[in-house]
């Protein structure tokens, strides 16, 4: 579950003023090993000639090798829907994809089919060489419930298990890059807040659908929960 109310005042209180800016440059940022990155969802079925392509989603690679060697420690994450999942438009007659309704959970956005189980559409983007990665965190897998945060489902409440992993490990700063900026990116970052974790999104190794503002959205519950953004990690 989340950590108290205690555990976030403490972070803000203690974070160095650098990390709680919310978009700066980072180039004096130092990459300890305790971090992690935390690549997200960079999948086929996200990139260009994919069944929900986020606009120009396989420029995020080029970024993402960039950063990768700063770094001891990466986490992959994997959309992995079964057939018939509650977010995709199919399984609803007479809605259409980006409609939304409201299930138990709370509002959901309905998208195309997309990362299907054991499918080429859910296979990782060929050109994404990570093979250092210690972790692939599959995620959404449950039929009647979405999961675009790499920490918890979409009730907010159920666990992936990638906190519990982060504690066991040491890990104690997550960096986030991969697909889509404004969704599961930005629900891993917010979340690792939830959780008392500092969170940089590196900007460049991400790419935005942004559907009805969602990025500017984001970006001020980025600045509400202290999450910072960075342009790059620097040359």
């Amino acid at each position: 579950m989340c950590a108290s109310r205690e555990v976030n005042d403490h972070y803000a209180i203690t974070l160095p003023e650098s990390h709680r800016r919310f978009w700066h440059h980072v180039k004096e940022m130092e990459i300890n090993p305790h971090d992690v990155l935390v690549v997200v969802d960079v999948q086929n079925d996200f990139c260009p000639g994919g069944t929900l392509a986020v606009p120009h989603g396989d420029r995020v690679i080029e970024p993402i090798h960039r950063a990768a060697p700063k770094f001891r420690h990466i986490v992959l994450t994997q959309d992995w829907h079964p057939k018939g999942h509650l977010s995709f438009a199919a399984r609803h007659p007479g809605r259409t994809a980006f409609e939304s309704i409201e299930t138990v959970h709370g509002p959901q956005i309905l998208w195309p089919e997309h990362c299907v189980q054991g499918t080429s559409g859910a296979e990782f983007h060929p050109l994404l060489r990570l093979p250092q990665a210690e972790l692939i965190l599959r995620k959404g897998h449950g039929i009647d419930m979405d999961s675009y945060s790499a920490f918890f489902e979409n009730d907010h409440a159920t666990p992936t298990g990638l906190g519990g992993y982060l504690r066991e490990r040491g890990l104690t700063r997550v960096f986030l890059a991969g697909l889509a900026y404004d969704f599961c990116v930005a629900y891993s970052a917010l979340d690792a807040r939830r959780l008392g974790v500092p969170a940089v999104v590196i900007r460049e190794a991400c790419q935005a659908i942004d559907i009805d503002g969602s990025v500017a959205k984001m970006e001020e519950r980025f600045r509400q929960a202290g999450v910072t953004v960075v342009d790059r990690l620097g040359d």
